[in-house]
Formats: structure tokens, C-alpha cells, sequence
């Protein structure tokens, strides 16, 4: 909504393939919001002067998937065209806490986004380095009891609810002091492409 309203005649398209996630954005972006998979996107080559995909990278199942994503949004954006990503969205939530020192001994989630692998995706289709830069993610800092909440809803997919394991990081997260208070907000990392041509 804030991109289609900061320049006139500036057209925003949106992409998600959750059904539900794409109604909520229709809400926002009303008669521009398309389900599709950001592996084969319904868009010609060269469409688009920006191609955005933030806190996507993260879930792809691999590699290979992640190359097909930044393949994708190469092949839609325009010669010169520019890519924003984020990257290192796991790393971002420590935030050196007393809940991240009560995690640090989970078991590690395989890491998609690396930004090393994002860069390197990313020149294999074209793509130049362009910029970085970081972002706090406001109202995200976590709190012992929405830790412990996210912990029995699966959030950490290495800990599965019921798991010995993570009881035992809830165990620990009930005895930390202020359990309603958040913690400091993530801080997130972009890097930005142009595409050469």
C-alpha cells in the first residue's frame, strides 16, 4: 500500500502463493495481487523495474529452489532493473538475549539465505551487487512467554511440540524474569541487484 502510494502512476503488483495470505493482501492492494508460485512466475520477461521478495528466501527447501526463486525475479525485471532480498532472517532474531542464550544449544535450522548463497544465486542469473542495508523489524522482539507459545505451536522446526527437547527450552523459558516483556526487535538485512544489460 505505502509503494503504490509513494509515486503517482507507480503500478505494485503482489505475489504469494498462500491462498490466504494473497486475500490478505488483496485488502491491501486491491485488483493487484496474483497467486502464483515465485518459482514459475505468470509474468513476461523483463516486466518489472523492481522485484521484491522479503522473508521468502528463508523457506525454500534448498538451494537449487532458492536459484530458481532469483532466477525467476531475474527474468521479470528489465535490463537494469533492480532486486531487494532479504537474507540471514534466522541470524537476525538473536539478538544476544537471555532467551537467545537459553536457545543457543537448539538444534541449528538449515540456513536457505545465507547471504554468500543469495549473492552467488544471484550473479548466476545475471544479477550485480547493488547495495545493502538493514531494517528493524518493530514490535518482533520476543518475549519468554511468546517464545514458549511459539515453541508448542512448532515455530522452531527443529524443536517439534512435545519433543523432550523443546519442554525442555520451554522449562528454562518460564524461569526467566519479565516473561511478558519483548526482548530487542530483530534488526533484518537486505541486499539489493541490478540486473546487467
Amino acid at each position: 500500500r505505502r509503494l503504490a502510494a509513494a509515486r503517482e502512476n507507480l503500478r505494485v503488483t503482489g505475489v504469494d502463493l498462500a491462498p490466504a495470505m494473497a486475500r490478505q493482501a488483496s485488502t491491501r492492494l486491491p485488483g493487484a495481487v496474483v497467486r502464483a508460485d515465485s518459482r514459475r512466475l505468470p509474468f513476461r520477461d523483463g516486466q518489472f523495474d523492481a522485484v521484491c521478495s522479503v522473508w521468502l528466501l528463508h523457506l525454500a527447501a534448498g538451494p537449487a529452489e532458492v536459484g530458481s526463486i532469483v532466477g525467476e525475479c531475474a527474468r521479470v525485471l528489465r535490463p537494469g532493473g533492480i532486486y531487494v532480498t532479504t537474507v540471514d532472517k534466522a541470524a537476525s532474531h538473536n539478538v544476544g538475549s537471555d532467551i537467545d542464550v537459553v536457545l543457543s544449544s537448539r538444534p541449528p535450522s538449515p540456513v536457505r539465505d545465507a547471504a554468500a548463497d543469495v549473492e552467488s544465486a544471484a550473479a548466476a542469473h545475471g544479477l550485480l551487487p547493488a547495495g545493502q542495508a538493514r531494517f528493524t523489524g518493530h514490535g518482533q522482539g520476543r518475549s519468554p512467554r511468546r517464545t514458549i507459545a511459539d515453541l508448542r505451536r512448532g515455530w522452531f522446526v527443529t524443536l517439534p511440540p512435545g519433543d523432550p527437547l523443546a519442554d525442555g527450552f520451554a522449562t528454562r523459558l518460564a524461569q526467566l524474569p519479565d516473561q511478558e516483556r519483548p526482548r530487542p526487535d530483530p534488526v533484518f538485512s537486505l541486499r539489493s541487484f541490478r540486473k546487467a544489460g
